[in-house]
């Protein structure tokens, strides 16, 4: 949710627009990590080889699991963040805190009092 906070703070965006940014942009590590993880564990799922059926519940346990984290990290937790967010009203930034590019962006003076 760093992402979407950033996306939100500095680039502008309403709410939805940051968590759908931020989503777009995890979609593929999230998915790609959790369905390296289903795979591997799938032979344990099915119980192969000998004494295999001892193992098999621990593999599908891990599969749902996996599959329910994935679903909420994906659309569960966007959807938390924007409706904590649905009110926000960008708060004046620190000059220190500030981008260059920023339009309110106020020189410092080199000297104290000059």
């Amino acid at each position: 949710m760093t992402f979407a906070n950033e996306q939100l703070r500095y680039e502008g965006k309403d709410p939805f627009g940051a968590a759908l940014a931020a989503g777009f942009t995890r979609l593929r590590p999230v998915v790609m990590t959790a369905l390296a993880m289903i795979l591997g564990m799938l032979p344990m799922s099915l119980g192969l080889g000998d004494g295999g059926e001892q193992n098999a519940p621990l593999g599908r346990a891990v599969i749902g699991g996996l599959l329910v984290a994935t679903f909420f990290t994906l659309f569960f937790v966007p959807v938390v963040y924007k409706l904590l967010k649905r009110n926000f009203k960008p708060r004046e930034l620190h000059p220190r805190l500030r981008l260059p590019s920023d339009e309110n962006h106020v020189e410092a003076s080199p000297h104290p009092g000059g």
